[in-house]
């Protein structure tokens, strides 16, 4: 009998086999897909030679993990590469505020009036940045803070609105790229603990950039399935599982999967019946023949962009996408440019480039033309670049990603108490009514984005139950082990 199973190969799934690998249980991983990666893949869509990421491209949470960080995957070929400048957000005047790593730089971006107000906002909290995230992407119930008032005072700062934070800026620089950082949760602005979205965003950023991953995001996951296998755990591709029945005997198993699909796989009934899914997102990669003609020079040389031209077109098209069941127009988009940092995605003098908006959950409609005149409107000429695109829509998403229900990429909205208790209110959020299976998935906390915690907390939960039931099978078994 194997002491682990793990369902989904997705960065969490693989984060939660190698952290109970590394303990010295025995470790078995399926996957449905024929590759593992999950959010985090990279494939030929559009031209043969463009190396695009299905999903997540730049990785400001994945850089920051405090599971990636305490884990050897550079070993394993993961090298991370950044632009100049890790955000650029333009205007229609040919102007651009910026989140670079400097906080100074950024500030200067925002004007004369909103520098001092950001540099308040953020600087007292970088010095203690690497405590303050370990406390924040875990739970007191798997870790106890390391530092609980510098937590505390985030959470007071953090926790109401985005809206209410914004208030702090005097002009549409600072409010429009802060709303921006909100929306990478696809959640409405005045959310709660929607400040402390766009703030974590940007501590990120000036502690250690928005990278992406050399030669693609299937880098991350190719580097946690090999120090996996190094572990001596095993992994299994091109194998869905429909029931528990399906899998091999365990003392526990892990699923990196929807809570819908558990609750079907593990006939758990209606027991998630109260999860909300989010918004969708409609995508598109791009080949194209030279660099995106921005009119901002920031743009040009930062990672990614962000595309909206004021925070209430970014918080109209939110609306509309999450409460008004109707795609915005103009759309706010998300785009990364990985290109700009890694020369590697695309033939010479070539780049890859994608973009997505905000859509309805399920919707089936095509979003193209609006997004290609949103990005006209920052960036003339633009069409005329295009040599092939590859668009997908919530179906197509929920086809390639069974964990994107209705589109949404971050498997589950983000909006609520549900963007901090996740996927039911409970203290205990990776167990299930049963009590050998666990979840794991962006469904669970810290919630979406490629860091691997939801993973690293879950096995926490599960070494903690196995060793329980024998407390020397583990370190037995690590007698050997790779560290």
């Amino acid at each position: 009998m194997l002491d682990a199973v793990v369902v989904g190969a997705g960065p969490n799934g693989l984060t939660a086999a190698v952290e109970l690998a590394r303990r010295g249980f025995s470790v078995a991983l399926f996957e449905a897909r024929e590759t593992v990666g999950g959010g985090a893949r990279t494939e030929e869509l559009t031209l043969p030679g463009f190396r695009h990421d299905p999903c997540a491209a730049a990785h400001p949470l994945g850089v920051n993990s405090p599971a990636f960080r305490a884990l050897p995957l550079e070993r394993y070929g993961l090298e991370w590469l950044h632009a100049e400048l890790p955000m650029a957000h333009p205007f229609p005047d040919g102007t651009a505020a910026v989140l670079a790593r400097s906080v100074a730089e950024t500030a200067a971006s925002f004007g004369p009036r909103d520098a001092g107000a950001y540099r308040r906002l953020v600087e007292p909290f970088l010095p203690r940045w690497d405590t303050l995230v370990r406390d924040f992407m875990s739970l007191p119930t798997t870790a106890l803070p390391r530092d609980p008032l510098t937590l505390a005072r985030f959470g007071l700062t953090g926790l109401p609105p985005s809206t209410l934070l914004m208030r702090r800026f005097r002009d549409e620089r600072a409010k429009a790229l802060f709303s921006g950082l909100v929306a990478h949760v696809m959640a409405p602005l005045g959310g709660l603990a929607t400040g402390a979205v766009g703030l974590v965003f940007a501590l990120a950023a000036h502690a250690r950039g928005w990278p992406v991953a050399r030669g693609g995001s299937q880098a991350i996951s190719d580097a946690l399935a090999a120090y996996l296998k190094d572990l001596g755990g095993a992994i299994h591709t091109d194998y869905p599982v429909k029931r528990l029945d399906d899998l091999p005997p365990a003392r526990a198993y892990v699923f990196d999967t929807s809570p819908t699909a558990l609750a079907r796989i593990a006939g758990f009934g209606g027991h998630y019946d109260r999860f909300r899914y989010g918004a969708g997102v409609f995508k598109i990669d791009y080949a194209l023949d030279g660099p995106v003609p921005w009119t901002a020079p920031e743009a040009r040389i930062a990672g990614t962009v962000q595309v909206g031209a004021s925070s209430a077109e970014i918080g109209r098209a939110l609306r509309a996408a999450s409460r008004e069941g109707r795609a915005p127009d103009p759309p706010f988009l998300i785009t990364v440019q990985p290109g700009v940092a890694d020369p590697t995605r695309a033939p010479a003098g070539q780049q890859v480039f994608w973009a997505y908006g905000h859509v309805p959950n399920g919707w089936t409609g095509d979003l193209t033309d609006a997004v290609e005149r949103q990005l006209e409107r920052f960036a003339p000429g633009f069409r005329d670049r295009v040599l092939a695109r590859a668009t997908a829509g919530p179906p197509e998403l929920a086809a390639r990603n069974a964990n994107y229900v209705g589109g949404d990429i971050g498997c589950g909205a983000a909006s609520g108490l549900q963007l901090l208790l996740r996927p039911k209110l409970s203290l205990f959020p990776y167990a299930t009514p049963h009590p050998a299976v666990f979840i794991c998935s962006s469904a669970t906390p810290p919630g979406p984005g490629v860091h691997g915690m939801s993973g690293h907390n879950a096995a926490k939960a599960v070494w903690r139950m196995l060793r329980r039931q024998d407390p020397y099978h583990g370190a037995l078994r690590r007698a050997g082990r790779p560290s």
